[in-house]
């Protein structure tokens, strides 16, 4: 097998995803239980009419994408049998993991029940659903870290170097922080030299890192952190803005100063943001733009060198966003959203 082959299953794959003009027809749907009826004209039908049998409402959407996602994935790592392959989808995929691990964490955190905790998981990645299940069952943060310790999974470690900060000030972001800074540490150390494939993930992730400490730096900002302090949150790694730079942003007094800041770097388009919203310090229309950013970014790799890992990563960010898309309808038609609305927090690729 070879990536010719790969990336002729990916463009097939691509091509049964939710085009524009059925994304359209979701959105105008009256009701919860007509967007359901709708996916069942969908590639997502098998899942919905399984979901039906369990859940309805917005329930029964998730668990059919939750599904759908899973199966997805296995499948793609089931045909592309290539050592390389599968090392970089394991990549991507290892996401999941930190994120499922974050959802348990903060869900113990609150006292969440173990359904609500269950019910918002997405066993991807290298964590199934009977791991996640054990770590849910656990009646506290401290507990799933000794878990994980105790299974020996590589997640463990930034944990339990961070979980002493985290019983001393009762900030989950420090945990939530040593698991990205580990993620990606270890992301980037495997993609390390100078053939395309390497190449070209090592900029997938090197971007994510940029988006990530952006987001951070302005939440920051606007919480008056102590820039000291803050820079403990930042990643390193990133393509546009190492720690110094993020570091000299961190000590600018607003966010209108540091979006000025960054209108020399590749992400000036995040001064487009309305005055208004930035004057408001409404930090999620800027999180917004950089998802966008990160998708299309992501998406655009079906357009780089078909005989490597970029179809990959280019369906990687087309699914994800489609998932992402779903569930946005799905819950605006809960709250009556208007429809106009509705479609400006889509993103389209």
């Amino acid at each position: 097998m070879d990536w010719g082959y790969i990336n002729a299953r990916m463009r097939g794959m691509k091509s049964r995803l939710l085009d524009h003009h059925t994304l359209d027809n979701l959105i105008l749907q009256p009701d919860i239980d007509s967007l359901i009826g709708e996916l069942e004209k969908t590639p997502y039908r098998d899942d919905i009419i399984e979901s039906r049998g369990k859940y309805t409402g917005v329930a029964c959407i998730e668990y059919a994408l939750r599904k759908n996602f899973v199966r997805t994935f296995r499948k793609i790592l089931m045909f592309a049998k290539i050592e390389e392959a599968e090392r970089y989808i394991t990549i991507f995929l290892h996401r999941w993991d930190i994120q499922n691990i974050k959802t348990i964490l903060r869900g113990k955190n609150i006292h969440a029940t173990n359904e609500e905790i269950l019910d918002c998981l997405i066993p991807a990645g290298e964590l199934d659903e009977s791991i996640l299940n054990e770590l849910v069952r656990q009646p506290d943060p401290k507990t799933v870290i000794d878990l994980l310790a105790t299974w020996r999974i590589p997640w463990a470690r930034p944990l339990t170097q961070a979980f002493p900060d985290f019983a001393r000030t009762g900030d989950l972001g420090r945990l939530e922080c040593s698991l990205d800074r580990y993620y990606y540490e270890k992301a980037l150390g495997s993609v390390l030299g100078s053939d395309i494939n390497k190449t070209i993930i090592r900029r997938v992730l090197t971007i994510e890192i940029d988006t990530v400490n952006i987001k951070t730096v302005l939440r920051m900002i606007r919480d008056h952190v102590d820039p000291g302090e803050a820079s403990q949150f930042l990643i390193p790694g990133g393509l546009e803005f190492d720690i110094k730079k993020l570091t000299a942003l961190l000590s600018l007094h607003t966010i209108d100063d540091a979006l000025v800041a960054m209108a020399v770097s590749r992400y000036k388009f995040l001064s487009s943001v309305p005055e208004a919203e930035v004057k408001a310090q409404k930090i999620s229309v800027v999180e917004k733009e950089l998802e966008r950013y990160l998708v299309k970014q992501g998406t655009g790799s079906f357009s780089g060198e078909p005989l490597s890992v970029s179809s990959l990563i280019g369906y990687f960010w087309a699914k994800y966003n489609e998932i992402t898309n779903v569930r946005v309808i799905s819950r605006c038609k809960t709250a009556d959203f208007p429809i106009e609305s509705l479609r400006e927090e889509l993103v389209y690729v």
